[in-house]
This record gives structure tokens, C-alpha cells and sequence, in this order.
């Protein structure tokens, strides 16, 4: 039998050559745009029974970066063959690719010999249904609380860090940052049920100085089942581990609110969720907005060049960003 092997390259030349060059040395190949059909993929082929031998994934991807889907296909299937190939690897790169237990790394332009012999190097494994169960797609019922984001203006500049600190030690404030753009403060708020947080906002709304712009709920975004599935792990395996939001969230930071075509939200929520600077991102107001933080602790001058690439994305409106000012350190 034939082995099988996916294919994910952004580049259509390159799946041509490599689907045409790999089927001549008796491979069965099926070759994808992009991570999203990439995870369809996978998931339809385990529903039919059916198993690949090997994956052949480029890094650098429109959607979903190529190591992050690797780092998820690994968890699943950590014996399953991978070949990562790039025309713009570094030795960094390279070394993250190689970390990763049966998996080679080839460089681009290579010739098809060169890629069935980086194929032969690695030691054999498939998927198959002994791969790690994906979670459910929908939480069981009251295992979520419910938040919203308050964005507010302050009216007595005078009472300005008095505000805020009552903001920040307010029962049911889960995170309060004071802000440079169009509001002052941006408040996040958990609680049991609507109700309460109804009740936040009451108190919120009571304290002397203040304007509240905007109560808006955080919703789960409407993606299909498989999508979801491949980013609950990917919140476990690896964004979402709470020390490492904390310590990003320690450098200079800014909010992102942007406004978008609601029915395209699937391919704009995973595009910025897989932002290597976006450390969290939310959706509110009947998935036609979505609010994010990202950090611009690497190096200066990031964040606009994050803002930029999130405006050019297909279906994203508007993108406004709001600075965190470090109150508490200053």
C-alpha cells in the first residue's frame, strides 16, 4: 500500500511539485492551503478510518503559523513523521523544528530525491485512532462563568488613581487597566451569571466620576467543531498556561479592538489568534468585534507592525489600539 502522505504549503506551485514529484515515488498525497483546511483534513481522514504516514508542512502560513500546528499534531500523534520545510529558516528555526521528537527539516528550493531521502530518515508512525482525544467542542453546562469587558471614561480627572483603584480591588473585577485612545479604563468582569454581572456594572455605573461607554459580553466564537477543537488544545498545550500570560502581560501592552464582517469570523478569529504577539483574544458584540491584547515586550516599535498585518486581514473593518499605562509601576 501506498503511504500517505499531507501536504500543507500556501505556495500552489509547490503543492503541484511536491503532490506530482512524490506520487511518481509511489506516495498517495493530498495537499492543503492552510492550516484550517489542514485540520478538516485530519479530522475527516480519522473519521473514516483512514491514517497518514507522513506530514509535509511549511512554516510560514496565512492563517495559522506552521510550528503552532505541528506543536498540536504532536500531541496527538507524537510518532507521527514530520517533515517541516521553509525558504526562510534560521538556525532558531531550525532548532525548534528538530526539538520535536520523529521530525526533519529541509530547506527550500530542494529537489524530490532530496525530500524522499528526509522522508526515509525518519522513523516510521501514522495516525490513527490511538491519537489523543480531541476535547468537546461545547463546555458542559455551568462550567464557564460569564464575563464582559466595561470600557469607561473619566469625568474627574482629579480622582483619577482613587478611581482606578477602586476599579482594580472591586469584587468581580478580574483584570483593570488604564488606557491611552478613545476611553480611559477597559475593565474585564467574571462572574456566575449574567446577573451579577449586571450587578458589577451597577456599581460600577455608581461611583462618582466616571462615565461607562460600553458593556459589552464576551461570547464564544463561532467556529466549527474541528477548529474549536484544535484550539482548545493549543490553549492548553501551549498559549494559554497562566504563568505565561502573566509574564507577558508584564511588558508594554496595548489592547486591540477591532471591527469585523461577522460572517467571515472563523478565518479572522484563528488568523489573529495565531498572532505570535496576541496573548489573549475575546469576541463580544454578536461576533462583530473582537478585543485582544497584544504585547510589544520583544522589541519596539512590534505593535504597529501587528496592527498593520490584523488591518490587512480579509474581512477585519477597523483596528483601534488602546496602550496600557502602567499605573501601579509609575
Amino acid at each position: 500500500m501506498n503511504k500517505r502522505v499531507l501536504i500543507i504549503d500556501d505556495e500552489p506551485a509547490i503543492r503541484r511539485n511536491l503532490t506530482f514529484g512524490l506520487t511518481q515515488e509511489g506516495y498517495a498525497c493530498t495537499a492543503c492551503p492552510d492550516g484550517i483546511s489542514a485540520i478538516h483534513e485530519f479530522n475527516n481522514a480519522l473519521a473514516k478510518g483512514q491514517s497518514y504516514d507522513y506530514l509535509i508542512i511549511d512554516i510560514f502560513m496565512p492563517d495559522i503559523d506552521g510550528m503552532k500546528i505541528l506543536t498540536v499534531i504532536k500531541s496527538q500523534f507524537p510518532d507521527l513523521p514530520v517533515l517541516v520545510i521553509t525558504g526562510f529558516g534560521d538556525d532558531s528555526l531550525k532548532a525548534s523544528a528538530l526539538a520535536e521528537h520523529n521530525t526533519g527539516y529541509l530547506e527550500k528550493p530542494f529537489e524530490i530525491s532530496d525530500l524522499v531521502q528526509a522522508l526515509g530518515a525518519l522513523a516510521p508512525g501514522r495516525t490513527s485512532g490511538a491519537g489523543v482525544a480531541m476535547p468537546d467542542a461545547e463546555p458542559a453546562p455551568g462550567r464557564e462563568s460569564v464575563s464582559a469587558y466595561l470600557t469607561i471614561r473619566i469625568t474627574d480627572a482629579a480622582r483619577s488613581m482613587e478611581i482606578f483603584n477602586e476599579l482594580c480591588h472591586m469584587e468581580g473585577v478580574a483584570t483593570c487597566d488604564a488606557v491611552r485612545g478613545d476611553m480611559d479604563i477597559i475593565v474585564l468582569t467574571q462572574a456566575a451569571s449574567e446577573e451579577n454581572i449586571r450587578a458589577i456594572f451597577d456599581r460600577v455605573k455608581a461611583i462618582v466620576g466616571i462615565e461607562v461607554a460600553s458593556l459589552s459580553s464576551v461570547e464564544r466564537p463561532k467556529l466549527d467543531r474541528d477548529v474549536n477543537s484544535f484550539i482548545e488544545i493549543y490553549k492548553k498545550a501551549v498559549k494559554y498556561s497562566p504563568s505565561q500570560r502573566m509574564a507577558e502581560r508584564k511588558g508594554t501592552t496595548s489592547y486591540i479592538i477591532a471591527d469585523i464582517d461577522k460572517n467571515a469570523i472563523q478565518q479572522i478569529f484563528t488568523t489573529v489568534f495565531f498572532v505570535n504577539e496576541v496573548i489573549f483574544l475575546d469576541v463580544i458584540d454578536g461576533g462583530a468585534k473582537l478585543v485582544g491584547m497584544i504585547t510589544d515586550s520583544q522589541a519596539t516599535g512590534k505593535a504597529s507592525r501587528v496592527m498593520e498585518k490584523l488591518a490587512k486581514i480579509d474581512g477585519v473593518l477597523r483596528v483601534r489600539e488602546a496602550k496600557v499605562i502602567k499605573m501601579l509601576d509609575a
